[in-house]
């Protein structure tokens, strides 16, 4: 490939990190997976944080490889992350022990506590934000509550993307889209939820200035460059910092699609909604938990998070420590051959936000709701992927209201859509087409909001455009839809919300 601008897209998830070099060359995007590492909780004393340093130390590695393999030649960089999680620094920009991951247990129980302070009403009304015991509101608040000694210190917050963009050039920042999902951002007037922070005890001066996906940070620090063979000065760029804003930004549509289509980004979890240009904060979503969160190009994720994928990945791990070594595809051609139906659960049930052997949990769930359980791997992979599928059926009926029209279509993107038996299971639960692709949407939408920084797009919708011309799509349409919707009336009679 000649005449080609080379861009580097750190996406990190909660499982997997990637350093992904995107080769756009005027017409089409093209992917090289630069390089490739573990992430996943470490449990010290009790308790669950991320290996912070560790990551970086990827990170740096990822930039050495993407050095040598496109001789130095790196146009600029983006970073993204899962959201709510945070590190704090003293006042020399240290960082102050190791960030908590969201599932740690100290925030058990704590939303109860909050609202004892400040009504549910009132932090949805200043926040628009779906209630999750893992957001950073009610982590901050866990600390408060427990008299951390991390406040005395404390003199900066960083979100993971903001704190890794602050090693990578020195800036300290807050990016929008990350922001966004912290519940402590007041999305109706576009500033931190100070008067909320106080009334829960937490330093609002902690927080820093909010900036829009797309800012160009600065260059990358010299000795970065010299340890990693990076040629010349390479922008880093904010994209958006949330994966889940950087992979929606990758959705192959066109604007005459406005309105008429859905979106699940699709991995650990599963979330999924529609693009509005306002945040919808009224009775109806307070009531329904959904989640307004930033967008990238002035627009705001009107969603719902899900727990998605993360009930086979735990299923997986468990199995593995008792000798059963299956793989992703291996449990999914289980799961296929296994009968339909045979229990159904909530995914976002609390009884599985925590590491665990959930095999064991949907037991628990179905003694609790007088349903038979099941006894084989295959037959639970099948359980959680239906139940997953009719979860998605009761969000896509509520969104419908929220936003005043019928939604025709669904789009998923991410590493989930490599589950075909989960994509065909969405078109047969929710009775609509669903259209997956492109697999790699949060790296590639970062690349598109560095392509747009450094002026080789000139909009999300030609950004759009391009990721339609370069990756191929699949399109699943419903199937045996009367069966599932008569299986749907069951499934919400278990909901616990």
């Amino acid at each position: 490939m000649t005449n080609t601008t080379n861009f580097l897209a750190f996406d990190l998830g909660a499982s997997s990190g990637r350093a992904v070099v995107g080769q756009f060359d005027g017409n089409r995007l093209s992917l090289h997976e630069a390089h490739r590492f573990a992430n996943g909780p470490t449990r010290l004393l009790g308790s669950l944080h991320w290996d912070a340093l560790a990551l970086f130390s990827e990170m740096k590695t990822g930039l050495a490889k993407a050095a040598s393999q496109f001789n130095g030649n790196i146009a600029a960089l983006g970073v993204d992350t899962w959201g709510v999680d945070f590190g704090l620094l003293d006042r020399r920009g240290e960082l102050i022990g190791n960030p908590y991951h969201y599932r740690d247990s100290r925030t058990d129980g704590q939303v109860e506590e909050a609202f004892k302070l400040v009504p549910r009403e009132e932090i949805f009304q200043q926040t628009g934000i779906q209630f999750m015991q893992l957001n950073s509101l009610f982590q901050l608040f866990a600390m408060a509550q427990q008299n951390s000694p991390l406040f005395d210190i404390a003199e900066t917050l960083l979100f993971m993307p903001d704190l890794f963009n602050y090693w990578f050039t020195g800036r300290k920042t807050a990016e929008y889209t990350i922001a966004s999902t912290s519940q402590a951002y007041n999305m109706q007037e576009n500033r931190w939820a100070t008067e909320l922070l106080a009334k829960l005890g937490i330093p609002s001066h902690i927080f820093m200035e909010v900036i829009p996906p797309g800012t160009n940070l600065g260059p990358l620090l010299p000795h970065l460059l010299e340890e990693t063979g990076l040629r010349g000065e390479v922008p880093v760029i904010a994209p958006g910092c949330h994966d889940t804003a950087s992979a929606v930004a990758a959705v192959p549509v066109s604007a005459d699609d406005a309105g008429r289509y859905a979106y699940i980004s699709s991995g650990t979890w599963s979330l999924l909604g529609a693009e509005t240009i306002a945040p919808v904060i009224n009775p109806t979503s307070l009531k329904y938990n959904f989640t307004n969160e930033g967008g990238v190009q002035n627009t705001i994720r009107l969603l719902k998070n899900l727990d998605g994928l993360w009930l086979v990945q735990e299923c997986r791990r468990v199995w593995a420590q008792q000798g059963k070594n299956y793989s992703f595809a291996q449990l999914t051609d289980m799961a296929a051959a296994a009968p339909a139906f045979t229990a159904l659960v909530d995914p976002d049930d609390s009884l599985f936000l925590a590491p665990g052997d959930m095999g064991e949990r949907m037991a628990e769930f179905c003694h609790r709701t007088g349903q038979p359980a099941p006894q084989d791997e295959g037959t639970i992979v099948r359980a959680f992927l239906e139940s997953l599928a009719l979860k998605y059926r009761w969000v896509l009926d509520r969104l419908e209201e929220l936003v005043g029209h019928s939604i025709e279509v669904v789009h998923i993107v991410g590493g989930g859509t490599q589950n075909k038996l989960l994509n065909q299971f969405a078109a047969d639960a929710t009775g609509r087409r669903v259209v997956t692709g492109p697999i790699e949407a949060t790296a590639i939408g970062n690349i598109l909001l560095q392509m747009l920084a450094v002026g080789q797009i000139s909009s999300l919708a030609e950004g759009r455009e391009v990721v339609k011309r370069s990756f191929p799509v699949e399109v699943y349409e419903p199937q045996n839809f009367e069966r599932w919707n008569g299986v749907y009336q069951r499934f919400v009679g278990l909901l616990s919300e």
